[in-house]
C-alpha cells in the first residue's frame, strides 16, 4: 500500500491530483505533470546519481524515453537523495551527468524530498508508472524497472514495458508491484 503525504505548499499545474509535483529540471525549467490529452500517462524513475545499480539504467532509461514518450507515456527522473550526505547528488552534478551521460529525459531535482515522499520511494532506482483516469493519476505499476540490475543484456522481464503496454491497449497491469533493487534513499533527518 502506498503512502500519500499531504503538503500544504503543494500547488499542482493543471491535474488536481495528490501525485502532481513540480519541480526543477537540470536545464532550469520547472516540470509538472500535465493535463495534455496526447499525454497518457507518465514513467516517473526515482534515481540519483551516487548509486552503483542507478548508474546501470541511462541507456535503459533512454530507451524507454524514446518508446514511449512518442506514444503518449513519457519518462521522468527524479533526484531525492540528501545532497548534504551525498554531494554526488547535488544539482549541479545532476547537471553534469545529464550532460555527460546525455539524458534525453527530464532529470528533476526534489531538494526537500516531499516528491520521494508523496510516492513512498524507496530505492534507487524505483520505478512508477502512473495513468490519467479522468483527470487524476493513478499508480498502476511500482518498482524494479525490469528483473536485472546489473545487465542489460540479460533481462527476461522489463516490468515498466509490460505496465505500459498492457495499459495502452486497455488491459490490466499483472504485475503491478516489485521489488525495486539498488540504494536506499536518504532522506534528511532535520
Amino acid at each position: 500500500m502506498l503512502l500519500l503525504v499531504s503538503l500544504n505548499s503543494f500547488k499542482p499545474d493543471k491535474i488536481k491530483d495528490k501525485l502532481n509535483f513540480k519541480l526543477l529540471n537540470v536545464d532550469g525549467k520547472y516540470v509538472s505533470l500535465k493535463e495534455d490529452p496526447a499525454i497518457k500517462g507518465y514513467v516517473i524513475i526515482f534515481t540519483c546519481n551516487h548509486c552503483p545499480y542507478a548508474r546501470l539504467y541511462t541507456s535503459r532509461l533512454n530507451a524507454l524515453y524514446n518508446i514511449y514518450k512518442a506514444k503518449g507515456v513519457p519518462l521522468i527522473a527524479i533526484s531525492s537523495t540528501d545532497a548534504d550526505t551525498y554531494e554526488e547528488d547535488s544539482y549541479e552534478k545532476m547537471k553534469e551527468k545529464a550532460l555527460l551521460e546525455h539524458f534525453e529525459f527530464p532529470y528533476l531535482y526534489d531538494k526537500d524530498q516531499q516528491v520521494a515522499k508523496k510516492y513512498n520511494a524507496q530505492k534507487t532506482p524505483h520505478a512508477y508508472v502512473i495513468w490519467n483516469e479522468k483527470g487524476k493519476w493513478a499508480i498502476k505499476y511500482n518498482g524494479a524497472i525490469d528483473d536485472n540490475a546489473t545487465s542489460e543484456e540479460l533481462v527476461k522481464v522489463s516490468f515498466v514495458k509490460n505496465a505500459i503496454d498492457s495499459l495502452l491497449v486497455g488491459k490490466t497491469v499483472q504485475i503491478k508491484e516489485t521489488k525495486s533493487i539498488g540504494c536506499q534513499i536518504h532522506f534528511t533527518k532535520k
